[in-house]
């Protein structure tokens, strides 16, 4: 009897896309033995306080930062759909296309501990087991995410090493003209550059 695949499916603003996201990627890949792992530049993020960089910059940089990670596939099904982008509209999408696969949607803690808050997110619990990524870091904000009882074996825990780095941080960085190619990548870090971005002045 086949086995099931295993799909992973991580979803952010990526603007722009750094280190961290590809530690965690590659973390999920190992830790999940994924076959395939999706990354899914947000959308029209309703939740978030500033306009993010335009669709096509971002899902560039992502192609272009995660290009080396065998069985990664930057997706762009959110940044085509019309009005606010909600995670459990991709989830029904991979599912309607995958049917007999696992889904796997990697989060941070910082967003497990609002995701009661989230669109529609019993479906979403019940359609996909969520990976929380527990960062061990002394900079980290809140208590440890916990899962609520009665849905325990919907998550699982990704152990991450200490990696501090954030993507307001780097737009600042850009800002004021400081090198971020060890934060970045070097290919991300040249269309910047060549784009523009992240710089007000």
């Amino acid at each position: 009897m086949p086995t099931r695949a295993r799909i992973g499916i991580f979803g952010g603003a990526f603007d722009p896309p750094h280190i961290a996201h590809l530690a965690l990627v590659q973390q999920a890949m190992d830790q999940l033995a994924l076959d395939q792992l999706r990354v899914v530049p947000t959308g029209d993020a309703w939740h978030k306080a500033r306009p993010l960089s335009a669709a096509h910059h971002r899902l560039t940089m992502a192609t272009l930062a995660f290009a080396d990670l065998p069985k990664v596939v930057v997706d762009d099904r959110e940044t085509r759909r019309a009005g606010p982008s909600y995670t459990i509209d991709t989830l029904r999408d991979i599912r309607a296309l995958n049917p007999t696969a696992d889904l796997f949607l990697i989060i941070g803690a910082d967003q497990a501990r609002k995701l009661t808050t989230w669109h529609l997110w019993q479906e979403l619990v019940q359609t996909a087991t969520i990976c929380v990524a527990e960062r061990d870091s002394p900079t980290e904000s809140g208590a440890a995410f916990l899962a609520p009882e009665a849905l325990k074996s919907r998550f699982v825990a990704l152990k991450m090493p200490p990696n501090p780095v954030s993507a307001t941080a780097l737009r600042a960085q850009i800002d004021i003209g400081q090198a971020v190619s060890a934060l970045v990548g070097e290919p991300v870090a040249r269309y910047i550059a060549q784009h523009h971005l992240y710089s007000n002045h």
